[in-house]
């Protein structure tokens, strides 16, 4: 197995470099590979949002990584590369999902030689991609993260301009705090993820999924919370083991969920769902259980044997479940809402 390691160590160094020889727009773009020299019991796949890059996965990714697991962040195709990007030169984002899936499938394969069971998460569009591999290989996942994932645009006349006009869109966020990926793009790059995101839809219809667990955001302005909230009762309803969460107005989180850097001070929420989620086996009905004796002021202690628990997310999970974090008659939970 340490010959297997550092086979993909190889290859990890030698995305390093193609990544050093193409160039980047800065070093928050490369990806990054937070490695310990063995196999672990779970290896994390995180995928960034559209035009940004890897470290929007690095705090998670090091919680993670500091449980004693492997973690793979990389830089998606077209993304993070340096150069004079503006209307009259777009940055070279594909404008085939094929591109994007391909990609996905490499990766997936590198993961499987760093751990014995694979986490997938993403954000936004990467969010789209892991929730279309969780459905196209859920045998191969044991379980999928997805924040605030895009399956459709907040108001659907956006979307239907998405869909015909080939024109260049500048982010009206793009110097922002945290923004250290592209500030522009052309429309129809971004257009094959809303036609994956409809792909998906009808796949959770009628197929099994890998366990996933829903994080969405009533501050989140960009997408579509309600195609969220159906992609996860179509998911739910053929696998149970599946999770949602929705943080509440009053936290103003907006999109970019996943670090302080960007527009979440509660990015430490974010990671307490992620690791409860990945550390526990409790299905959707469980998981409500909890939450309603959460809600009744039960102990932390007692929950933490009913449901077998870890002390330490049990008590981080009594806490977010609480008025004091939005969560106020536990409409964080309902996915009907």
């Amino acid at each position: 197995m340490k010959v297997g390691i550092q086979n993909t160590a190889e290859i990890l160094e030698q995305v390093h470099q193609l990544e050093s020889t193409l160039g980047l727009k800065n070093e928050a773009c490369r990806s990054k590979f937070l490695i310990h020299p063995y196999l672990t019991p779970k290896v994390f796949l995180f995928l960034h949002g559209f035009t940004a890059g890897p470290y929007q996965f690095e705090p998670l990714g090091k919680a993670f990584f500091n449980k004693g697991y492997n973690v793979l962040i990389p830089l998606q195709p077209g993304h993070g590369r340096s150069g004079n990007w503006n209307r009259q030169n777009p940055p070279p984002l594909p404008t085939d999902i094929q591109i994007y899936q391909q990609f996905l499938l490499k990766w997936l394969q590198i993961a499987k030689t760093l751990g014995q069971q694979v986490v997938i998460g993403g954000l936004s569009t990467g969010g789209t991609l892991a929730a279309w591999l969780a459905l196209e290989h859920p045998q191969e996942i044991d379980r999928t993260l997805l924040f605030t994932p895009y399956l459709a645009s907040r108001y659907s006349l956006l979307d239907q301009l998405i869909k015909i006009l080939p024109i260049y869109f500048e982010w009206f966020n793009k110097d922002a705090s945290g923004n250290f990926g592209y500030k522009g793009f052309c429309l129809k790059a971004l257009r094959i993820f809303l036609q994956l995101a409809e792909e998906v839809l009808e796949k959770a219809e009628s197929c099994v999924s890998a366990p996933i667990l829903m994080v969405c955001s009533e501050g989140d302005h960009a997408v579509n919370r309600s195609k969220q909230q159906d992609f996860f009762r179509r998911v739910v309803k053929k696998q149970p083991k599946s999770w949602y969460y929705c943080f509440d107005d009053s936290l103003h989180i907006e999109h970019r969920m996943m670090t302080k850097l960007e527009d979440n001070d509660y990015e430490e929420l974010v990671i307490t769902l992620a690791k409860a989620f990945v550390e526990s086996d409790l299905t959707w009905v469980e998981f409500e259980q909890m939450a309603k004796l959460i809600a009744q002021g039960q102990a932390h202690d007692q929950i933490m044997l009913k449901f077998n628990l870890d002390s330490q997310v049990s008590q981080e999970l009594s806490a977010m479940m609480t008025q004091a974090f939005g969560c106020e008659h536990l409409k964080c939970i309902n996915p009907y809402e």
